[in-house]
């Protein structure tokens, strides 16, 4: 007999947070594959903005989710059943598995072999989508150069904390960030050695940041959009850049957000505005991710992940972005 697939699928179109409504659980058996495909069991699956971004219906970088689809996410699982040569029985492997027990993999998806010996939670944050955010938002978006000022908002969380790590890693400093709790500065700080840290829910922001950095910010790094934004631009250096990575204070926005009045700072300051999509740079990765396994071996990068238990908290991880429950990278353990 097939095993039991619980599946969470998306009910209806979420208003602000996802709520009980949003999501219904089903359970099925799981799929059989055909040729050419493996079974795979998931283990671990990554929670990520872009899961409550894919909920709503309007266009972005992948279709939305659809009502009664299981909720897209990536994650990892092993190999159970496989009817290729390309996935081995016991093989470890990372793709878009989505939010239920059993996925399939085919030859022509996107699904990758994990080499032995990496930890999961390091391969689905440091060398999975926020680690590659991060270097590529930084070094190419970002053009990060020696000594840059450079500011991060969303410091505390997967990509944030990475980013800070790499521009100290390259030479930048002051390197600030922005978190929401003092707890959290303290981490940015004492931790991942960050050279100042802005608690924004507790301080002046843009006074905190005229103090950290006298001479204007070369580069921004923004995970969070709205006021911050707002406050950053308003505070750019000659040339200054500002990475576009997320605005995660908008997500869950039922009116459309207000839009940044210091953007017209962009003239006179010549500074560059950019968004990117990480998955722009996917024939890069495997060279990124050799240099970060050599900080990680050095001990030169910390990563940090707050595991949730359960497939089906997995909303309640998902909401974790938004109200700041987490520090590091969120996944949820099934």
């Amino acid at each position: 007999m097939s095993p039991e697939n619980r599946r969470l699928v998306l009910a209806q179109r979420p208003v602000g947070m996802v709520d009980d409504k949003t999501l219904r659980l089903e359970v099925t058996d799981a799929p059989e594959p055909g040729d050419g495909e493996a079974l795979v069991k998931v283990q671990w699956l990554s929670i990520d903005p872009t899961i409550r971004t894919g909920m709503d219906d309007r266009p972005s970088y992948l279709p939305p989710i659809g009502v009664g689809e299981v909720v897209r996410s990536g994650g990892i699982g092993e190999v159970v059943d496989s009817r290729t040569s390309r996935l081995a029985v016991g093989d470890v492997v990372y793709g878009l598995t989505g939010w239920q027990d059993y996925t399939v993999a085919s030859e022509s998806d996107a699904m990758q072999v994990v080499p032995p010996g990496i930890d999961p939670r390091a391969a689905l944050n440091v060398y999975g989508a926020n680690g590659m955010t991060a270097y590529f938002g930084l070094l190419e978006v970002g053009r990060l150069q020696e000594g840059d000022t450079v500011v991060v908002s969303g410091a505390a969380g997967a990509t944030g904390s990475l980013a800070g790590q790499m521009a100290k890693l390259k030479g930048a400093g002051p390197v600030v960030g922005i978190a929401g709790t003092p707890e959290k500065c303290a981490w940015v700080t004492e931790t991942l050695g960050f050279d100042a840290a802005v608690d924004y829910h507790h301080e002046d922001v843009a006074r905190a940041l005229h103090r950290h950095c006298p001479k204007g910010i070369d580069l921004y790094f923004d995970n969070v959009g709205g006021d911050i934004l707002d406050i950053c631009l308003g505070q750019l250096a000659m040339r200054g850049r500002v990475v576009l990575c997320g605005a995660i204070s908008a997500y869950n926005a039922t009116a459309r957000p207000r839009g940044p009045s210091n953007v017209v700072n962009l003239i006179p300051m010549r500074g560059r505005m950019e968004g990117f999509i990480v998955l722009d740079f996917l024939e890069r990765f495997a060279a990124a991710q050799l240099e970060l396994a050599g900080w990680l071996a050095d001990g030169r990068i910390v990563h940090t992940e707050h595991v949730v238990h359960g497939l089906e908290r997995a909303p309640e991880a998902l909401n974790m972005l938004f109200t700041g429950a987490n520090t590091g990278k969120v996944l949820v353990e099934l």
